[in-house]
């Protein structure tokens, strides 16, 4: 053995001896971040390399039409090692499903049509959709049967492409308890429809621990972390809805954990908050470890 690798072996067997034991009862979730939380200013190399520097293990991504920036952010995900797990469709708001008007639904089809062709030139396996909106203009019996039928539509190409549609819970005044969720999910009878789970977007209306353990770990493709609070507000005499950065609102994160230890999830838990500098990110990362930790 020479004295430079001498030194290097007792280098690594006293950081070993050193390191920090894992938390016995860290879940094995890996972090995301969204892409459009990361600085606009950087090349994407430079954002996918930021990402792994602060300490997440992979990026979401949004539906991207340019195939050129489509490649770019290929070619960073690869040199970086920095997997784009998911793809976020961006047209589900604007161009609903569960519309009556053909056009939109047919814009609606083409932006998840192309979320589907970015999974899979990302190397992705999940394609993120709100499956409908009920509003004024739309029922809920119509938004349910609407959205329905565009899906089965989409379930061809998704097994082809062997890419999930994630259903979305958000605040679409739509698919409101935890049961029905799981039964809309099971309506598909496919593995590749399954639930994009937020445990921030349900704390207005219910318990991100009840809706865990009532969707499984068959039902759950890929989960959303967010903090929320809803606070009385005394200049408006009323509560005010808010999300907060993580462990700063009132999720239940002990609870939260437990329910995911319960049912074995263990696939990524993405961040979706405002973006920010390095240290912002970095303080993010920490904070995520810290709730899969259980602290």
């Amino acid at each position: 053995m020479t004295r430079r690798s001498a030194i290097s072996a007792a280098a690594s067997a006293f950081a070993a001896a050193h390191a920090a034991p894992a938390a016995a009862n860290r879940l094995p979730i890996k972090k995301g971040v969204l892409t459009s939380m990361l600085p606009k200013e950087m090349t994407w190399k430079d954002k996918f390399k930021l990402a792994k520097d602060v300490g997440f293990d992979g990026v979401e991504g949004q539906t991207e039409e340019d195939v050129t920036i489509e490649t770019e952010m290929r070619k960073a995900s690869e040199s970086t090692g920095v997997p784009i797990h998911s793809v976020m469709n961006m047209l589900h708001w604007q161009f609903p499903l569960s519309s009556s008007d053909t056009a939109a639904v047919e814009k609606s089809m083409k932006g998840m049509e192309t979320s589907i062709r970015n999974a899979v030139a990302w190397g992705g396996n999940t394609v993120l959709l709100v499956p409908g909106v009920v509003n004024p203009q739309t029922g809920y019996a119509d938004a349910y049967k609407r959205s329905q039928t565009q899906i089965r539509k989409l379930i061809p190409l998704a097994e082809k492409s062997k890419i999930v549609i994630a259903v979305e819970n958000v605040w679409n005044k739509f698919l409101l308890s935890p049961m029905e969720f799981a039964s809309y999910v099971d309506s598909f009878q496919s593995p590749y429809v399954k639930a994009y789970f937020d445990v921030g977007n349900i704390l207005l209306y219910g318990y991100p621990q009840d809706w865990i353990r009532t969707l499984g770990k068959s039902r759950i493709a890929k989960v959303h972390l967010k903090d929320f609070h809803n606070r009385r507000n005394q200049l408006v005499r009323a509560n005010v809805p808010e999300f907060v950065n993580l462990r700063d609102g009132d999720l239940d994160w002990k609870e939260v954990h437990k329910a995911f230890t319960e049912i074995g999830y263990s696939g990524y838990a993405t961040v979706e908050l405002r973006g920010g500098d390095e240290k912002y990110l970095r303080d993010l990362a920490g904070r995520v470890d810290k709730i899969l930790d259980g602290e």
